[in-house]
């Protein structure tokens, strides 16, 4: 003979639990008169055959057809008011799920107008909490037949909403600022993320309770890095890798910081990234290296002269003269110098861009 429950409860602290099934497996027999004992933070949902009947607060609740009225019609009269039913009951946790961590695997790209490309790679990190607002939303929703539903369970789904949200706000707050002002303006853009994302999360009987960007900077993605992450063409990444190259040769103080310091800011190597990631801002396909085409062009996409100056080689790489003229010095970048100038031919700026 099956087990008839007279008492339903579950008295565990839910730390990191948010929904526990009674039972585990299978359906409760209860009848009327059988007590459910709900604790502080928590809500209990009666759901039967896969219909939601009630949902109990904190308490000790005796099974009535007065306080689950939706009962009546299910048990019938076959065996008067102790009649046994099967059902499952989901104990929901109602506190506050703070401190959930959140951050950007990947950098979001985003318009810089006015400064140096006129795009900026930004990464953050910070904390989310969240609430069960309706606990037969949630379970009906999200939670489904599992016995058990934690955090972690729904833990990527959140922070993907987010990032989602983070993305947008960025977007149409840097139509109208740059990168910089951005940066100081965390509580702000908070603010719109959480406004933007709480439909959302109610959909799923959640609350968002708080959201926070802990930090908001500039990308220090290397450009190998993006290059694997297809943001950047090889011809480019060679250009990268030259400028850096010049720049350790000439021992830039500013230097140190790699390329990404200003791919993030937007400064440094603007005109460098400019083809390639016209993409992202909208440019035509013929403003873009093409497979085939000569590894060394113009800044405006025409081809440069078959012999240039220093100052033709720091333009293309968008270094100063000084650190092309250290770098020729070094032996590394191959020149003919003519009296006082320098002279470099484009076959070895080539091979000068291969090497890396």
């Amino acid at each position: 003979m099956a087990r008839v429950f007279d008492v339903v409860e579950y008295p565990r602290e839910m730390v990191d639990e948010i929904v526990k099934r009674f039972p585990e497996t299978g359906v409760a027999d209860l009848r009327i008169g059988s007590q459910v004992i709900v604790r502080e933070s928590q809500a209990a949902v009666f759901f039967r055959d896969g219909r939601a009947l009630d949902v109990l607060g904190p308490g000790r609740h005796t099974i009535t057809t007065a306080n689950i009225p939706i009962l009546t019609g299910l048990i019938g009269k076959l065996f008067s008011d102790r009649t046994p039913f099967t059902a499952e009951v989901y104990f929901v946790s109602m506190r506050e799920f703070a401190d959930r961590k959140w951050g950007t695997p990947q950098p979001i790209i985003v318009r810089n107008t006015g400064v140096g490309l006129g795009v900026a790679l930004l990464q953050g990190f910070g904390s989310y909490s969240f609430q069960v607002a309706d606990p037969q939303q949630f379970v009906t929703q999200v939670v489904g037949q599992l016995h058990a539903y934690r955090t972690q369970d729904i833990e990527n789904r959140l922070r993907t909403m987010l990032l989602s949200k983070l993305q947008d706000v960025l977007g149409e707050t840097t139509a109208k600022k740059n990168v910089l002002d951005l940066i100081g303006l965390t509580d702000e853009l908070s603010a719109a993320v959480r406004a933007k994302a709480q439909d959302d999360f109610l959909a799923l009987g959640l609350n968002l309770k708080t959201f926070y960007i802990g930090n908001l900077k500039p990308s220090d993605k290397s450009a190998a890095e993006l290059r694997d992450m297809g943001m950047l063409d090889m011809q480019t990444y060679m250009q990268l890798q030259a400028a850096d190259a010049m720049r350790d040769a000439a021992q830039n103080p500013s230097g140190g910081a790699g390329l990404t310091a200003g791919i993030g800011a937007g400064m440094g190597v603007g005109q460098i990234l400019a083809g390639s990631l016209a993409g992202f801002q909208g440019q035509t396909p013929s403003q873009q290296p093409t497979q085939g085409q000569a590894p060394v062009q113009g800044q405006q996409g025409t081809s440069l002269p078959e012999m240039l100056t220093p100052e033709n080689v720091a333009q293309y790489l968008n270094v100063s003269v000084d650190d092309v003229i250290s770098t020729i010095e070094s032996g590394t970048l191959k020149a003919v110098k003519i009296g006082s100038a320098y002279r470099i031919s484009r076959s070895a700026l080539d091979e000068f861009l291969r090497s890396f």
